[in-house]
This record gives structure tokens, C-alpha cells and sequence, in this order.
């Protein structure tokens, strides 16, 4: 699953939530945030504010193959 296929299951499971209110909730036009979603192409400061866009928190953690583990 890439990030746009994630940032859309959870905009579905946050109430169905548009492109453009999730735009809205995080100062973006709903056409800047269409490009985005276009290109798939997301800084991690835009996903932090999609994230308390949707009262969540954003984790990104590298992770080892061999172990499942999170690499600290």
C-alpha cells in the first residue's frame, strides 16, 4: 500500500472525509491537494498536518526484514 492509497482509507475510516476538506483541514486548496494526490508526491511535514488533519499521529519508522522489528 503506498501513501495515497493510506492517506485514503484513512479519510474514508475518519467519516468519509473529501480531497477538499481534508485540503481545507490542513490549509492546502483543494486543487494544490489534487496535484499532490496526482504526483503521490507528500513532504513529512504535510503528512503531519494530514495526520492532525485526521486527530491522528504520524509514525514513520524503518523497520529490520530479518526481525519485524523498529530500527532505533
Amino acid at each position: 500500500m503506498d501513501v495515497l492509497e493510506y492517506i485514503n482509507l484513512c479519510r474514508v475510516k475518519r467519516g468519509n472525509i473529501s480531497m477538499a476538506e481534508l485540503a481545507r483541514r490542513t490549509g492546502q486548496t483543494p486543487q494544490n491537494m489534487n496535484n499532490k494526490y496526482k504526483r503521490n508526491t507528500f513532504k513529512v511535514s504535510e503528512l503531519e498536518k494530514i495526520a492532525d488533519a485526521l486527530d491522528a499521529d504520524l509514525k514513520i519508522s524503518f523497520v529490520d526484514r530479518a526481525t519485524g522489528q523498529p530500527i532505533i
